[in-house]
């Protein structure tokens, strides 16, 4: 999700009971991104993403 959308993130997954959810985050906006800008914010989420998978899988 865009960081404009943390606090809504947040607030839903405490909503459900999982107040320390973890989720990656890139900036906002991406409607007015070029290719480059994306695949830098995909790069940065997946960075994240995996690192989130390897520390639930060894937990």
């Amino acid at each position: 999700m865009t960081d404009r959308f943390v606090a809504t993130a947040k607030a839903v997954a405490a909503a459900n009971g999982l107040k320390d959810y973890p989720f990656a985050v890139i900036a906002h906006p991406v409607a007015n991104n070029d290719d480059a800008a994306l695949r830098e914010k995909a790069r940065a989420a997946v960075a994240v993403i995996v690192t989130l998978l390897r520390d639930r899988i060894s937990a």
